[in-house]
């Protein structure tokens, strides 16, 4: 596996998912396994420093990786959006990359924003939501929660798919996919992983891990493909 990853953590802020980071020892191609999240990438490659919004991602891709790179990633949780960058724009690689301002530091709405790292992006993205860079929709979060107290599910469905590009179901079959790709990294017998994941058969674990993660289950138990970021809730 020619990319590494280094650190990751749960974050304790009602709008980050996730904090991870990650090299490259080679190149190499991987699959990109579909997410319901946007994310704000920072890339570091042959010395040159990029900044990139990334938004949800529908279906499984493959990704050419560079050799030597270093990435550290702030992935926010499904309902979390750039104001100026909606998710639907966002949606399956359609990435935005900000404009530098010095190799440490990158412009966004009209403001220079230092580069975070693992350790401060709490308070990046507590200074984001502030000046209203960044925001999570109440209805998106409050479904997410299972609040009962909720508009109809059409509605909720319209919700989703304004703010997060994707419908709630996209987003449920998507979790689902991306959790038994985890379980089965992490030693789960295929079986298991069907199971605990709620698929009804091998055939339909088969057919939503090759849409959604770009490989079968049994690729995934001979690691026989580079993966893209995985975690074990």
């Amino acid at each position: 596996m020619f990319i590494i990853f280094d650190r990751d953590r749960a974050s304790d802020s009602p709008l980050i998912e996730r904090v991870w980071s990650c090299h490259s020892e080679s190149g190499g191609t991987f699959s990109s396994v579909a997410s319901p999240h946007c994310e704000i990438v920072f890339s570091r490659i042959n010395g040159a420093s990029t900044v990139t919004v990334r938004g949800p991602e529908t279906r499984a891709r493959p990704v050419d990786c560079p050799p030597q790179g270093e990435w550290f990633a702030i992935r926010f949780k499904p309902g979390t959006y750039f104001r100026a960058l909606p998710a639907w724009r966002l949606l399956d690689g359609n990435d935005v990359n900000l404009p530098a301002s010095s190799s440490h530091s990158f412009w966004l709405q009209g403001a220079r924003w230092q580069h975070p790292n693992f350790e401060n992006a709490e308070t990046f993205v507590a200074r984001l939501e502030k000046v209203g860079v960044i925001t999570r929709d109440a209805t998106v979060a409050a479904a997410l929660e299972g609040d009962p107290q909720l508009l109809s599910l059409r509605s909720i469905q319209r919700r989703f798919r304004a703010v997060c590009g994707i419908t709630h179901t996209t987003l449920r079959q998507i979790e689902r996919a991306r959790q038994a790709a985890t379980l089965l990294t992490h030693g789960a017998p295929i079986g298991e992983a069907q199971h605990e994941a709620g698929f009804y058969d091998q055939a339909h674990l088969t057919r939503s891990m090759t849409r959604y993660v770009g490989a079968t289950p049994a690729t995934i138990v001979r690691e026989d493909r580079q993966l893209s970021f995985l975690y074990k809730k």
